[in-house]
């Protein structure tokens, strides 16, 4: 176990898992640079995915005010939050610090509230919604399997050239040609969503004997690299449709988009 508690195992830290993170870390704000380090620490206060806690060495002097609330955590002890103060802009409650955490290795960071900034980079390339994890993984992978999307009873989907995003702790997606699917039951919706692995995506309503599905498929128009195969493809949420892969139906996951 090293000084800080980087390394710390789970059980002895109140499972706060806690690694040293080697990407140069920036964070922007209407264009001024607030955080950059390379020093910031991956901190897993959720399951899901870590947050970024970085040296309040390498935060802009100056832009952090210290106001009156302060949140209970008893793994990391109390946080002390900050308003964001850069020229005219202030973002209350933006970041916040443990000086008494129990967690050695955090009593010398700032956490900031992510959407708080207008950009994050890692070395010059932008992170949308979350840091990612370094344990998850992203396969994207030409098929020939043979795939049928049926949504009450009715076909909406057939192909044998589907590619297939494998994604950990997720079910495989499968992403179709266009012109696989039954566009003439889609519509596009204004709804959008971000990832930080595979970029924005844009949704369809699909609408079948006269019942509309919102937001029941979605595409990538420009993926992010690691996801690049997947531009132009349409997917539909296994959970909501009937699903079959070479002639074998496919049991619906149970995951949050249930």
């Amino acid at each position: 176990m090293t000084a800080s508690g980087v390394g710390t195992p789970v059980a002895e830290r109140e499972r706060v898992k806690v690694e040293p993170n080697p990407k140069w870390i920036r964070g922007l704000l209407d264009g001024r640079p607030v955080v950059d380090t390379r020093r910031a620490l991956l901190v897993w206060e959720i399951p899901h995915y870590p947050a970024w806690y970085v040296p309040a060495d390498d935060v802009a002097d100056g832009v952090l005010e210290p106001n009156d609330r302060v949140d209970r955590s008893p793994r990391r002890g109390p946080a002390h939050r900050f308003d964001l103060v850069v020229g005219d802009h202030r973002v209350p409650d933006a970041a916040w610090h443990h000086p008494d955490s129990p967690v050695e290795a955090l009593r010398d960071h700032v956490r900031f509230e992510f959407d708080a900034l207008d950009a994050w980079f890692e070395e010059d390339e932008q992170v949308y919604v979350h840091p990612r994890d370094p344990y998850k993984r992203v396969d994207v992978l030409r098929s020939s399997r043979h795939v049928v999307v049926r949504v009450d009873g009715t076909v909406v989907a057939d192909s044998v050239r589907p590619t297939v995003l494998f994604e950990t702790t997720l079910p495989p997606r499968w992403y179709l040609p266009k012109t696989d699917v039954r566009m003439d039951l889609l519509a596009p919706s204004d709804t959008t969503s971000l990832c930080p692995y595979k970029g924005m995506a844009e949704y369809y309503d699909l609408t079948v004997d006269g019942t509309t599905h919102e937001d029941f498929a979605w595409w990538y128009r420009h993926p992010a690299r690691e996801s690049a195969p997947i531009a132009g493809l349409v997917a539909f949420y296994d959970e909501k449709v009937d699903l079959e892969v070479d002639g074998e139906p496919q049991e619906r996951p149970r995951t949050p988009f249930s």
